[in-house]
């Protein structure tokens, strides 16, 4: 049986803090630590280990921008990072998959959210809520200077593998691939395990990004199957 994730909170607010913990605690999700500070945070990760962090973008002394970069340049057992904010602002995006987060969550999210969103990223899974990733995605498409180490030569990739990149970019998990393409699930994670090798890119979340810069899936694509998604009786 799979332990429960272990995550940290970082965030400068008592309530928001508390309030998270005891959404976690109620979903058998153990919180091993708190801080109130990116350094703290930073601290924090080296004596307890967690799987996941959930981190405030602003906080004092340190921010959780400043502390993720920190976090995810060691080498080993690097917890995958959520991002918490108010703040639905492109820059904070930017900065933030730069430094190596696995997703953002704006702070009003459902408790529901909240816990499958920990549950997800501790399986390696990319977590984009739908509002931050149109905008990520129409802005990536645009700019050209802060994206291009991340322009890649798809070629590298077998047709299988351009198809879960693909399905990959539009937002499906590797159980939803795995489903898709009438696939096992252990296949579905190699295939994307040798993606991330061959284009040299650190995540699914960069791994996101290349399929839209380089044509292989287009913004209008994602915001049909959000559109079809969302449609409903």
């Amino acid at each position: 049986m799979t332990e429960p994730p272990r995550v940290l909170i970082a965030d400068d607010q008592t309530l928001v803090r508390t309030g998270f913990r005891l959404i976690l605690g109620a979903d058998g999700i153990d919180v091993v630590a708190e801080a109130t500070n990116g350094a703290e945070a930073v601290d924090a990760v080296r004596r307890t280990r967690p799987d996941v962090v959930l981190m405030d973008v602003r906080m004092p002394e340190m921010d959780g921008l400043e502390a993720t970069r920190r976090i995810l340049a060691g080498t080993l057992d690097r917890p995958r990072v959520i991002i918490l904010t108010t703040f639905d602002l492109d820059r904070y995006v930017y900065a933030a998959l730069s430094a190596g987060a696995s997703g953002f969550l704006l702070k009003d999210v459902t408790p529901e959210q909240l816990t499958a969103a920990v549950r997800t990223v501790r399986t390696g899974d990319a977590l984009l809520a739908p509002a931050i990733t149109r905008r990520l995605v129409q802005r990536f498409t645009r700019r050209g200077g802060e994206t291009a180490a991340l322009h890649h030569d798809l070629a590298a990739l077998t047709p299988r593998e351009l198809e879960v990149l693909g399905l990959l970019a539009r937002g499906l998990s590797n159980a939803e691939l795995a489903a898709r393409l009438h696939l096992a699930e252990a296949t579905v994670k190699t295939h994307v395990a040798r993606i991330l090798a061959k284009l040299g890119l650190r995540d699914r979340v960069q791994a996101v990004i290349a399929a839209y810069e380089t044509g292989l899936v287009s913004v209008g694509e994602r915001e049909a199957d959000e559109d079809e998604e969302g449609t409903g009786p």
